[in-house]
């Protein structure tokens, strides 16, 4: 056996024998009931959610819901179990800024974040916006896009710049990152200056190249962002695939996916994997990568230590649909899941969104 084949069956051993942490877990439904109509805001359980999609969870126990179906952000207090409407009235629409969150009509609110001052930031995907919402007052503004679908601005303000169906963000200090995915660009705004500019693409939409510069290089279909310690990890939806750029020194960094559309490499080196469409990404405390396989109505593993993938939730692209409550996730099944996050304590919480429900996969 030569030197080169012995060493890939090692390494096909040591991935195949990994204790991999996200094995075995539970999966149940914590807001939603199935339905996308409009009904009575009541529990988290008897309050439809039509379509969930970016959720995100904060260190007090806050998890906020991006709802597409009925253009609402919502509030779950998991301390009390108690869900509060933050914004939207149920209505498509473009609110004007200064409306206060609540009494605003919005159009497809796709991701949300919330900053170290509590203001919350979340894309409207089908006004080409983000917008915030003020902590304190509860008033809407508008941090990025003139509500017009298309691509420039670039080095003005972003509220004059026009964005393409933007998806994801992240924040990071004072600057806030959109996955332009329309314009296959990633997008940066300086939130002091208000300045845009793009920070990865160009007009030749290809895969990055493992070890590259970022900006002024392409980029495939940029769906969706996470930011941390100065680190972004990046899902791209039409690569198929997973990167990682440091924001100090920002060049690409392959992590996981060969860029062809498949479900495959479970077991193993995370880079030699497949995925199909790939529309959420989350980090937790150990470095390890949580992806959403949307198209394979799956959840991904990556493990941060030894870049092994595994599935934690779903079964692959045959189960799609409803299955599996207060089971082992690996055997539910999930209907094209967006958005997703990771609380302190390892728990995943995704949106199942033609589930119409928010599921939550537990720590054992």
């Amino acid at each position: 056996m030569s030197k080169q084949i012995a060493f890939t069956v090692c390494s096909l051993c040591f991935f195949a024998n990994l204790s991999i942490d996200a094995a075995e877990r539970t999966i149940e439904t914590i807001a939603g009931t199935g339905s996308e109509a409009l009904n009575e805001i009541t529990s988290p359980l008897s309050t439809n959610i039509g379509n969930p999609f970016g959720v995100e969870v904060t260190g007090d126990g806050q998890l906020f819901i991006c709802e597409v179906s009925n253009h609402r952000l919502w509030q779950l207090d998991m301390k009390d179990n108690r869900l509060s409407l933050l914004a939207g009235t149920g209505k498509k629409g473009m609110a004007r800024d200064g409306t206060l969150a609540g009494l605003a009509d919005l159009n497809e609110p796709y991701e949300v974040r919330v900053a170290e001052n509590r203001d919350i930031y979340f894309v409207e995907m089908q006004n080409h916006v983000v917008r915030k919402i003020d902590f304190r007052t509860r008033a809407l503004t508008t941090v990025a896009g003139n509500g017009k679908q298309g691509y420039g601005g670039d080095d003005g303000f972003a509220t004059k710049a026009m964005l393409n169906r933007p998806h994801s963000i992240a924040l990071d200090n004072e600057m806030l990152y959109i996955a332009d995915i329309g314009n296959h660009r990633i997008r940066r705004v300086n939130l002091k200056t208000g300045i845009i500019e793009t920070f990865a693409g160009t007009d030749k939409h290809k895969l990055p190249i493992d070890g590259a510069a970022v900006i002024g290089q392409p980029v495939l279909g940029p769906r969706a962002l996470f930011i941390k310690d100065h680190i972004m990890w990046v899902a791209l939806r039409e690569g198929h695939s997973v990167w990682k750029i440091d924001l100090k020194n920002p060049r690409w960094q392959h992590l996981a996916g060969t860029g062809m559309k498949g479900y495959s490499g479970d077991g193993g080196d995370a880079r030699q994997a497949t995925f199909n469409g790939p529309k959420g990404i989350a980090v937790d405390a150990k470095n390890s990568i949580y992806v959403v396989d949307t198209e394979n109505q799956t959840i991904r593993f990556i493990d941060g230590k030894s870049n092994a993938i595994s599935t934690l939730a779903g079964v692959g692209p045959e189960g799609r649909g409803f299955r599996g409550e207060g089971t082992d996730a690996a055997q539910a099944h999930l209907a094209r899941p967006h958005g997703i996050c990771v609380d302190s304590s390892g728990n995943v919480y995704i949106g199942d969104s033609e589930n119409h429900r928010v599921r939550v996969i537990r720590e054992e």
